[in-house]
């Protein structure tokens, strides 16, 4: 019997950037409210909100200075809760961003914990003395620069994952925990139907806090992490919710343990191994099979042990059609083709804000139109490595979270505020906007509502087999869903070249349900062409 998060489709709303009803350029949970019919047309069946809480917004919300409050930007604890109860009136489920590997250096935990090492909450964080005079060891943060910022009330260095003013919890101390736990019931018991876990597999630290050759070694997925991960998973089972974790550097041999049916910690993760080859190298990297492969290693890893979590887009990466599309020549039909690409996989499909319309990277001219921190000190360290002005932008361009968050594009004038938004709205909003896309029914955002009814109608594109049939081709990726009584293939060209119609599906000879562009009965698939085709399932399969 399949649970409620595997049959429906997820929607990610970043506050911030999605509608403001106040004028004051920021989204709000009004904004969010008046958009509820819009969720609920598309289909999707919850929405992830991106954090709410009251934040200094250092990196944007995850900052957290207030588990169990609003920020004041966005509303209050009442206007959630009534958003909450909206958007279960109209069928739609709610998961919110449980952030629990650090707080931001406001919390009230952290202002007590530097004030003195003889504070109760001083154990709360990572307190180490300085070397030499300088930082207790060579760990670096993943914003850069070392990990540790000195305090001179207690003369110690804290220890930051992220961001200085983002320092990490002490996990080790059981008070910590305690208090953590508490919250998350807290938030459980306010009728959300489950979280997002931010950053969960940084919150064991290496004991010894040795020198490293990786930083990695220091704070990510190390060894005793999983007694943490059992505690929570006992509080997640007290209730009927779902959980995704941000698990990135996990790999598919990795990932039974975090997501088995039967004892797993998390109901699914989002994993990286499909972003990371270009992430990190660039978009030059990227390749068909490269990705064709990473996605299949997952479903294959996971086929009946475990639930995918499939997604192309979240607020930390750039736009997918200037990842694996073609914006400039063919943005609407390489838009579908990326939908088909992952959309039909085993998994609960996520739809980020604006990705349903096609949205693209905004075409940045200085890093001083950013907001994005990381964006910000990685541009900073490219300057101080060498490279010149032009270069470091480029770089950071390509791949600045706030890319995905510049605000929603509702109309062509950009629809998003009143008033002046705290980040720019891409002036492509002239031709890529929801209304445009509503009143066109060959639009992307037709396509995703088609797509979400079509998995919906059909048990085999939910808990079908997987099984693929392309993987290897420079530019076409294959695959098929298999159920009890029917199956899919699944055809996308993810190329901006025409490309011979792979023999499979002649040999599949079955009825195409939808198509990114009209193919006819043509031998050739076209740039970013791709279908969907039905039949009955063969005996012998």
């Amino acid at each position: 019997m399949t649970q409620w998060w595997q049959e429906a489709v997820g929607y990610q709303i970043y506050p911030k950037s999605f509608l403001d009803s106040n004028s004051d350029g920021i989204g709000d949970i009004a904004g969010i409210e008046q958009k509820v019919d819009y969720l609920k047309q598309l289909g999707v069946g919850f929405v992830w909100l991106s954090p709410f809480y009251p934040s200094p917004n250092v990196d944007n919300g995850y900052d957290i200075s207030d588990y169990q409050n609003v920020d004041p930007a966005y509303g209050d604890l009442p206007s959630l809760l009534a958003l909450f109860a909206k958007l279960h009136a109209a069928g739609i489920k709610v998961i919110i961003d449980l952030v629990v590997n650090h707080t931001s250096d406001q919390h009230h935990w952290f202002q007590e914990a530097r004030s003195s090492r003889t504070n109760p909450y001083h154990d709360w964080y990572i307190w180490k003395p300085g070397k030499n005079g300088q930082v207790p060891n060579n760990w670096q943060s993943i914003f850069k620069g070392p990990a540790w910022t000195y305090n001179a009330a207690t003369d110690e260095y804290y220890m930051h994952t992220f961001a200085s003013a983002q320092p990490d919890l002490n996990w080790e101390n059981p008070k910590v925990r305690a208090a953590v736990y508490k919250m998350i019931r807290w938030w459980l018991d306010q009728g959300i139907d489950g979280f997002r876990i931010d950053a969960i597999g940084h919150i064991k630290k290496l004991q010894t806090f040795a020198d490293v050759a990786q930083s990695d070694e220091a704070y990510t997925n190390v060894h005793g992490l999983f007694d943490y991960l059992k505690e929570l998973r006992d509080i997640f089972r007290e209730y009927p919710i779902m959980t995704v974790g941000e698990a990135g550097e996990v790999t598919p041999t990795e990932a039974l343990p975090w997501v088995n049916f039967q004892t797993g910690f998390m109901n699914m993760i989002f994993t990286g191994d499909h972003i990371n080859f270009w992430e990190s190298d660039g978009a030059s990297s990227l390749t068909v099979p490269k990705l064709a492969h990473a996605l299949t290693k997952w479903q294959e890893q996971l086929a009946g042990k475990a639930w995918n979590a499939l997604f192309v887009e979240n607020h930390d990466l750039p736009r997918a059609i200037n990842v694996y599309g073609d914006p400039v020549h063919y943005r609407t039909r390489s838009a579908k083709a990326i939908a088909l690409m992952y959309f039909l996989l085993q998994g609960t499909p996520y739809i980020y804000q604006g990705q349903e319309l096609g949205m693209t990277n905004y075409p940045w001219r200085s890093v001083d139109q950013m907001n994005d921190l990381a964006a910000k000190q990685e541009y900073a360290f490219r300057l101080h490595e060498g490279q010149t002005a032009t270069a470091a932008l480029q770089a950071v361009s390509d791949h600045s979270r706030d890319n995905a968050r510049t605000p929603m594009q509702w109309t062509a004038t950009g629809g998003f505020t009143a008033g002046r938004p705290w980040l720019p709205v891409n002036k492509n909003t002239v031709d890529v906007n929801v209304a445009a896309e509503m009143a066109d029914s060959n639009s992307v955002w037709h396509f995703y509502q088609q797509l979400i009814a079509l998995r919906a109608g059909h048990a085999a594109l939910i808990t079908g087999d997987y099984r693929p049939v392309l993987i290897d081709d420079d530019q076409i990726f294959a695959y098929r869903r298999v159920g009890a009584a029917e199956e899919f293939l699944i055809v996308v060209n993810l190329s901006g070249r025409t490309a011979a119609m792979p023999a499979a599906v002649a040999d599949f000879n079955g009825q195409r349900l939808m198509q990114t562009t009209a193919l006819g009965q043509t031998d050739e698939l076209p740039p970013y062409g791709g279908a969907v085709y039905q039949r009955a399932r063969k005996a012998r399969d």
